[in-house]
């Protein structure tokens, strides 16, 4: 499972779509298909000697079938997303697995552990379908096949219910302290290092368990186990520096931030603006709230023209997504910052969902300076 990410170039060759969601096939999962081949076709043809060199095309029909079940977690994260409020916006098999990427503001910690526990359970319904297939699956091939679906998917399930960042369980993890605490922040960060306390026991697992035995560990268990630390730790770690960011935010309420801004509609008289001052916000049913009265063009209207000119006329068209919606003035920057990043704007309209709503105005600069100054006193 993953953030978001929706922006930027096709992340692999796009095979389905999924409830308007984007199912890519990533550039990196032909990796993946060689090492899975390359890993299970000599010891098949060892042990069904009768296949000759057919055994690896046995080992690319699981590698397809491991494909597949990796694609149903990922659906099952995204549909569930979808259910929570959550704008899904692509699905990827990669050499990682999988990830699903969405677009969303934190909702609950109901919906974290909802989106991130369905993944494992729709490995482990395949799991248990395939193992209940087994008394009537033909020996030898179609056997094999669907006995390494049922271990393959149980294990997954099983792994991907450790409780540490990034792997779902880690979520669980992350939902819970969220609830119990009231702070995402610290939910992320103990989910982080309980992460990387999970990367260091696989670790000893994968490599001490040969020891344990008596035999040395294989080149393929060593690659194993670095691919996997790898992807653990960096995950683990990414959620610790993310979780400690998000505590500075959280020490900026959006309301100390926001400045004064009245919002009109685009054919109002310059006449009939405000005069308590603050910024002007102009609208229109066509296009919504999209731009701002420029005092530099107000000043320049001559005071007999001013009953005959509108607000529109001198105001500055503002980019795609300037305006952000949040529940009211009393949330963090959070949503300020996300919309910084995708829309590019210097100032940025902020309209509550309270009834009525109220509006406001963030610029760059005063967000800027507020984080630097929580920063100071952290």
């Amino acid at each position: 499972m993953s953030g978001a990410d929706a922006s930027g170039a096709a992340p692999g060759w796009r095979i389905a779509t999924l409830r308007g969601v984007p199912v890519y096939l990533g550039r990196s999962w032909p990796i993946i298909f060689v090492v899975i081949v390359a890993a299970f076709g000599p010891p098949l043809q060892r042990a069904l000697p009768d296949l000759g060199a057919a055994a690896y095309l046995v080992a690319a029909l699981y590698a397809v079938l491991l494909l597949m079940s990796v694609l149903v977690h990922e659906a099952s994260h995204a549909i569930m997303g979808q259910a929570r409020g959550y704008r899904v916006s692509r699905i990827v098999a990669d050499l990682w697995g999988g990830h699903t990427a969405y677009e969303h503001a934190d909702t609950s910690p109901a919906s974290t552990a909802l989106v991130a526990v369905v993944g494992p359970i729709s490995n482990g319904v395949i799991a248990l379908g395939a193992w209940l297939l087994l008394p009537v699956m033909p020996y030898d091939v179609p056997h094999l096949l669907v006995a390494a679906v049922a271990v393959s998917n149980a294990f997954v399930a099983g792994f991907n219910l450790l409780p540490g960042l990034p792997l779902d369980g880690g979520y669980l993890v992350d939902a819970l302290v969220w609830k119990i605490t009231g702070s995402r922040s610290t939910g992320m960060v103990v989910a982080g290092w309980c992460g990387r306390v999970v990367t260091v026991l696989v670790l000893a697992w994968a490599l001490l368990l040969p020891l344990l035995r008596g035999e040395s560990p294989s080149l393929l268990t060593v690659a194993w186990a670095a691919f996997l630390g790898t992807f653990l730790w960096v995950g683990a770690s990414s959620s610790v520096r993310a979780g400690t960011a998000r505590r500075l935010v959280d020490r900026v309420p959006l309301r100390s931030v926001v400045r004064p801004l009245y919002v009109v509609a685009d054919s109002t008289p310059l006449t009939q603006l405000d005069p308590r001052g603050g910024s002007v916000a102009v609208h229109n049913p066509e296009n919504g709230v999209w731009g701002l009265v420029d005092p530099a063009a107000l000043e320049l209207v001559p005071a007999t023209a001013r009953a005959r000119t509108t607000a529109g006329s001198v105001a500055r068209a503002q980019p795609v997504g300037w305006v952000v919606q949040v529940p009211s003035l009393d949330a963090d920057v959070t949503p300020v910052i996300q919309a910084v990043h995708a829309s590019g704007a210097e100032e940025l309209a902020v309209i509550t969902q309270e009834r009525p709503p109220s509006a406001g105005l963030v610029t760059v600069r005063d967000l800027a300076a507020a984080l630097e100054r929580a920063d100071g006193t952290a």
